[in-house]
């Protein structure tokens, strides 16, 4: 239905032919061969700039603003004027490059997404793009994968808490403002449920599990305002997301009042034939639109089919001016009626500006998580030489992770310029790629460091692994380096969670730096030499071995659990039941003690306070995480053994003890019932403050 403060968009839709209401609905590539007829007949709603760099990979120089100019002042020569919409894969950075969503994820800091994400929005709004295809808010239990590196990780708190803060970092109180842009939650919804980590394979979710895991950050994100939405590529349940209008709209609009559009991902209209659910692009153009899917990315199969479903009868009227209304209704908001131009002046002002890559080291410093640190080998600190080995020890570009197309490899200090630009003052650094080098220096040095783990291009869209181990060969080089018995630190290059239980085991000490971003190498020095000290939590769980996938935190109990005294329980016979390290780990370079938990009354009636006394019994100042979990033992459905409600980033001086509270609401504990309704139960619940999702206080009250 057109919406209340629609009047001049729906005087507009009023004047559109046929013809020039659906090619609002149309995206095509921003590529040299697009005809200009096509423009200045309205043919096109939003070009999509992204040519040279599909699926995240490599650099591309299609974003810029007198690109987005040339095809605007073509689009603006049509009938009615109605100006494009310029989208671009903004995921973690633009010209400067933060770490990769996942790593973001690691710092428990939304704060911080946020201010990344309106970074990014500043830079690529000063190069005429004015819609980004972010957040990713898929939950993701699986690493193999490889959009894993994209979302937030397994918890959907977590992931509802980042969600907001990047939307309103991406748009601002008014993404109509020249530095703001367009964000677009995907991919509606399950895509992290892909069976066997294969991309763009089928998934099968239960309703309480779609409601109370995977649909809770995009209803966070819709109700911070965003103003677009991506429908996923997942065959859901039977049904493919692009057709599925449930989801689209009685889901997305009716109950949760989102009023925005809806964008197909990439060719995924055309795809509903491959699917079997349409007999060919004229049916699944017809199928897709009813459900409330607004705008075809790419595939034109929209542009090529509406209009003579329209003429036959088979399409609504109603349904297609509804979809035309609510993209009109975007532009309108976004002030691309009133400014469809963009300055190209900007770009030399509004890019890679020093705050913002104070800003991104930050964040890099925030993100990498400390596995171990065992004899407080790190921060390095009194050895004379220190032997730095492995494929990363150049790195620049290689800092960055999948999708970064406006990210440049001259924008990076390399790996080992920035360590001997922070080496303590004495110290001597020595660097080699090559294993046989590197064992054979290894023996006149102090300390080791090895760097390890993935290239990007191992990581992102359809980059999908059977094998959670290392890269082939790496394995191997640790071992032979950890025989030579020298102190030695492991950091991991990664976009997922790996299986590096032997690793883990060798190393003295393990960092795992994710792929950090244009300042990565520089946060990573300042850790390794105790300039700032690592404050990352893990955000999803770390696996003993690939078998052991999907393993997450807030699973359920079963009825022969893992820690019941018998034979027949939950297992394999092969691996002990619990994971590497469990989600919300991390350590840091002081010690933390958590005592004399209280909760403020035994019955929770509206809200009640939990709170712990937390004390930094170390040498250090450092950062403690701590987290809030709940048990809810008996519900009308089998309930999560724990489950993420809160979270406090808290800063101690070495001494210092400060109670931490947090309030729980009666909402915080509502989940879908076995009515299908959702909302509270009453009973018995747990409460824990911990340091992550296996150990802490515990706490009880009742509802």
């Amino acid at each position: 239905m057109p919406h209340e403060n629609d009047s001049t968009i729906n005087e507009l839709i009023s004047q559109m032919t046929p013809e020039e209401k659906i090619g609002q609905l149309n995206q095509f590539s921003a590529s040299p061969d697009l005809h200009p007829d096509l423009l200045r007949q309205g043919g096109l709603g939003s070009l999509l700039n992204a040519s040279g760099a599909l699926t995240g990979q490599g650099f591309s120089d299609s974003g810029n603003a007198e690109i987005s100019n040339h095809f605007q002042k073509l689009a603006l020569e049509s009938r009615l004027k109605i100006p494009l919409i310029f989208g671009r894969d903004v995921i973690h950075g633009f010209r400067t490059v933060f770490p990769i969503p996942l790593a973001q994820a690691a710092s428990f800091n939304p704060e911080l997404a946020g201010e990344a994400a309106s970074v990014a929005a500043r830079e690529a709004s000063a190069c005429g793009i004015k819609w980004t295809f972010a957040p990713m808010l898929d939950i993701a239990r699986d690493p193999r994968w490889g959009r894993v590196a994209e979302g937030n990780g397994e918890d959907p708190y977590l992931g509802s808490q980042i969600a907001v803060a990047t939307v309103k970092g991406f748009q601002g109180d008014d993404y109509a403002a020249p530095d703001k842009i367009i964000a677009c939650a995907k991919h509606y919804v399950g895509y992290g449920a892909s069976e066997g980590g294969r991309d763009y394979e089928n998934g099968e979710i239960s309703e309480p599990t779609l409601r109370d895991v995977y649909l809770p950050p995009f209803f966070a994100a819709v109700k911070a305002g965003v103003g677009t939405i991506m429908s996923a590529f997942i065959d859901l349940n039977g049904m493919p997301a692009t057709a599925d209008r449930r989801l689209l709209t009685d889901v997305l609009r009716g109950e949760w009042g989102f009023d925005g559009f809806v964008v197909s991902d990439w060719e995924s209209v055309r795809e509903l034939t491959y699917h079997g659910i349409a007999e060919d692009d004229a049916h699944a153009a017809r199928l897709a639109l009813h459900a409330g899917l607004d705008m075809d990315m790419v595939s034109g199969v929209y542009l090529n089919t509406l209009g003579e479903s329209l003429q036959q009868g088979k399409l609504s009227a109603v349904e297609l001016d509804e979809a035309v209304c609510r993209i009109l209704r975007i532009k309108q908001r976004a002030g691309l009626f009133e400014q469809p131009f963009t300055d190209p002046a900007r770009e030399a002002r509004d890019t890679l500006r020093p705050e913002d890559r104070e800003l991104a080291r930050q964040f890099a410093r925030e993100s990498m998580v400390l596995l171990k640190n065992e004899g407080s080998l790190l921060p390095l600190q009194g050895f004379q030489r220190i032997l730095v080995a492995g494929n990363f020890i150049h790195a620049r570009s290689e800092l960055f992770g999948a999708w970064t197309p406006d990210g440049r490899a001259e924008d990076v200090t390399p790996f080992d310029e920035a360590l001997r630009q922070l080496a303590p003052k004495g110290t001597e650094l020595w660097f080699t790629e090559a294993p046989d080098m590197a064992l054979h220096m290894a023996h006149q040095v102090d300390a080791v460091v090895l760097v390890v783990g993935e290239h990007p291009i191992r990581s992102g869209e359809n980059c999908n692994v059977s094998d959670l181990g290392l890269p082939p060969g790496q394995a191997e080089f640790v071992e032979a380096v950890v025989s030579l018995g020298k102190p030695v630190v492991l950091v991991v290059f990664a976009g997922r969670p790996l299986a590096i239980t032997r690793q883990l085991a060798q190393a003295d000490a393990v960092l795992y730096a994710w792929h950090p971003g244009s300042e990565g190498a520089a946060a990573l020095g300042e850790l390794l030499f105790g300039q700032a000290s690592p404050s990352g939590r893990l955000p999803i769980t770390m696996p003993r071995a690939t078998g052991q996938v999907p393993i997450y935190y807030n699973s359920k109990n079963s009825g022969r659990p893992i820690n019941r005294d018998a034979l027949f329980r939950t297992r394999y016979q092969d691996l002990i039941p619990k994971p590497l390290l469990p989600f919300g780990y991390g350590l840091t370079y002081t010690n933390f003690e958590y005592a004399n938990l209280k909760v403020s009354q035994e019955t929770l009636r509206g809200s009640l306070e939990v709170s712990a006394e937390i004390s930094n019994t170390g040498s250090r100042a450092g950062v403690e995480v701590v987290q809030l979990y709940v048990r809810d033992l008996v519900g009308s459905l089998t309930r999560p053994i724990r489950e993420l409600k809160g979270f406090q980033r808290t800063e101690l001086q070495s001494g210092e003890t400060r109670r931490v509270s947090f309030t729980l609401r009666e909402e915080d504990l509502a989940f879908t019932r076995a009515d299908g309704t959702w909302g509270v139960e009453s009973g018995k619940f747990h409460v824990w403050i911990a340091q992550d999702s296996q150990c802490g206080l515990q706490g009880e009250f009742r509802l």
